[in-house]
């Protein structure tokens, strides 16, 4: 419990100083968006290839990948089943977690091994994401490409920057210290650059303002912060996974939404409000959320 407090405080004065960055700091316009190209395009694929590199890639067939996977696969279809409404874009919403921005640094500070949250990336990034895409293209656009859909990872720099990393670990490769040492540091820049500027983004932001997606978002929402990691914490139990895995999975299924829906719904021009209220409703909610499992764990 002490220990996620003082995560959690790590985060938060993180997340406060990029606040108060964007309202009191005179910066211009478009500061956020540079900051989130920085980290897309360099900080968080250095970050990711140095930690799969470091990783057992076997954790891709393991219990709690397992979990985190069926977790997030109901959500989807209780999502599609109670709203109706925001297709491929709401039920990301209501299942896709931010294991990137915010669970690298709640595995990093909370549960004290960032490598716990990189399982969960890379079945996002391989498997979730190129289905999800493809799914908006053929509902908004009507059609695809055989060819559109087996090189969008390729166009992903964290994808790639995954990819490569699996290729290391797998292959036992032992890069050279003048190599891995820059990508290392590059990398331990990522959490706190992203962190400050999703402070930033919250600066003046109005949700849930009247209109058809406001019951929409709340149904994202409790799936989201409630139904997931219930629903991670039973299928857990179920396969009988270790007390720590069952702490690590129901912690990570409580991750808010992740900001790559609001980008998704951005390139296809569907879901927008929808995805940016839920995304900062859940992110909001997720310290609380996260400190009562932390402390109901303390007491199984």
């Amino acid at each position: 419990m002490i220990a996620a407090l003082s995560g959690f405080l790590v985060i938060g004065v993180i997340v406060l100083s990029g606040w108060g960055l964007r309202r009191w700091g005179g910066l211009p316009e478009n500061a956020e968006a540079v900051l989130g190209r920085v980290v897309w395009l360099v900080l968080n694929p250095c970050l990711l290839f140095t930690g799969v590199a470091a990783a057992d890639v076997s954790a891709l067939f393991s219990g709690p990948l397992l979990v985190s996977a069926g977790a997030a696969l109901i959500c989807f279809g209780l999502y599609l089943l109670i709203a109706r409404r925001g297709g491929v874009v709401g039920s990301l919403a209501a299942g896709y977690v931010n294991a990137n921005f915010i669970g690298i640094p709640v595995a990093t500070y909370v549960l004290g091994d960032a490598a716990l949250a990189i399982p969960i990336i890379m079945l996002q990034l391989l498997i979730i994401t190129p289905v999800a895409l493809t799914l908006l293209e053929l509902t908004t656009i009507g059609r695809t490409s055989v060819r559109a859909t087996l090189t969008a990872p390729l166009r992903n720099p964290m994808i790639v920057a995954t990819l490569l990393g699996a290729v290391v670990a797998l292959t036992g490769l032992r890069l050279p210290a003048v190599v891995l040492d820059p990508l290392v540091t590059i990398g331990h820049a990522a959490v706190p650059v992203v962190l400050i500027a999703f402070g930033m983004s919250l600066s003046g932001r109005r949700v849930l303002a009247p209109g058809p997606d406001r019951a929409a978002t709340i149904v994202a929402v409790v799936l989201k912060t409630a139904v997931m990691p219930l629903t991670a914490f039973l299928l857990a139990i179920t396969l009988r996974l270790p007390h720590s895995e069952v702490y690590a999975v129901t912690v990570l299924a409580g991750l808010p939404t992740a900001q790559n829906v609001y980008l998704y719904g951005q390139r296809f021009d569907t879901g927008l409000i929808l995805a940016r209220d839920t995304i900062f409703l859940t992110t909001l909610t997720c310290a609380p959320v996260l400190l009562s499992v932390a402390f109901l764990f303390t007491f199984w």
